[in-house]
């Protein structure tokens, strides 16, 4: 597999983390209440950063050559 196609699927995951995290904080805030939303809202705060290094990485890494 050449660095290309990886650098493509890291940049596939991270936005999948983001749409996921889009998903989750929507679900926190309007449907659940107590802990638990606090809990899915944690988890979407991390899917969000995490997502958000994943794009700020390979944004920022270069063209390949």
């Amino acid at each position: 597999m050449s660095l290309s196609m990886l650098k493509m699927y890291i940049s596939f995951a991270g936005m999948i983390f983001l749409f996921l995290a889009i998903g989750l904080i929507l679900l926190s805030r309007y449907k659940l209440k107590g802990i638990l939303s606090v809990i899915v809202s944690i988890l979407a705060y991390i899917f969000l950063i995490s997502g958000g290094l994943i794009i700020f990485y390979i944004v920022f890494s270069g063209p390949t050559g």
